[in-house]
């Protein structure tokens, strides 16, 4: 309860928490609340690039289809990219750090300096590299951005698994000759979950980023699919005239991860009070 009554408190918190629960529920209900869900893959000459109306809130693209409709389900490709991508990161860098920082051997340093050698290199130019040569599709986006996040995550579990090993509770257990994976299962990740969750919480603003980097460059999902960066990159040539058609993608992405950082800062706050900021 405590917990809860300091995150109600902040108000910046609150405001991301609000983002993301608008963007989960639109993405939940795109079917529903999207004015012509069934005409977001098709095309309709006549009807192109026409300006913000009462009939279509957000206008029309080049294909005719209205903007707000396939914004509602871009969400869901969005989410759904993020999630996965994130997720599977996760399952690659946090098991390598527990290793890497339980273990004092040649094995956790050769983890540890492949981690490296991948933040060696800018994660947005790696993730284009490896989604140019795969191809452009989604599984090709979630694929990249899983290969070039998970040293992120081990570098942070690393750390803080490295640090936990010292601690009495540990140490008593390995004196009462609990295995190294039981330790490590039971003692220690546990205690280095708050790092681990407000990371994943502020990673997947990143994801959404990089994803859209990817898409507006044409490294991401295929036409006619209505995904936010492709959105965009098709506005470039009906600039300044349509600019409807570029301002309501661009803002959904700015949202989306201004939601989700301020919602991981107000994590970090709660779980970590070391990191407290003022508000």
């Amino acid at each position: 309860m405590d917990l809860l009554k300091r995150f109600s408190k902040d108000k910046a918190a609150l405001i991301g928490l609000s983002l993301l629960s608008l963007l989960m529920l639109a993405a939940l209900f795109a079917p529903l609340l999207a004015p012509f869900p069934n005409d977001v893959f098709d095309f309709h000459i006549g009807n192109r690039l026409q300006p913000p109306s009462a009939t279509s809130l957000f206008g029309t693209d080049r294909m005719g289809s209205d903007i707000f409709s396939r914004m509602l389900f871009g969400a869901r490709i969005t989410l759904m990219l993020a999630g996965i991508a994130v997720g599977s990161a996760l399952v690659i860098g946090v098991p390598i750090g527990l290793v890497a920082g339980y273990y004092q051997n040649w094995v956790s340093d050769a983890l540890m300096r492949i981690a490296e050698i991948f933040l060696a290199v800018p994660q947005i130019v790696l993730a284009i590299a490896i989604a140019q040569t795969l191809g452009p599709s989604i599984e090709n986006v979630i694929l990249a951005l899983s290969l070039t996040y998970w040293p992120f995550w081990a570098r942070l579990v690393y750390a803080e698994t490295r640090s936990m090993r010292n601690e009495v509770f540990v140490e008593s257990a390995v004196a009462l000759g609990a295995s190294p994976w039981r330790v490590i299962v039971l003692h220690i990740l546990p205690n280095i979950a708050s790092p681990i969750i407000v990371r994943t919480s502020i990673g997947m603003g990143a994801t959404i980023l990089t994803a859209a980097t990817l898409g507006f460059l044409g490294l991401g999902a295929p036409p006619p699919t209505p995904e936010w960066g492709r959105m965009i990159a098709e506005s470039r040539e009906f600039l300044p005239e349509a600019w409807w058609y570029a301002l309501a993608p661009g803002i959904a992405i700015f949202l989306t991860v201004l939601g989700f950082n301020l919602f991981g800062d107000g994590l970090r706050d709660i779980l970590d009070p070391r990191t407290r900021r003022s508000v």
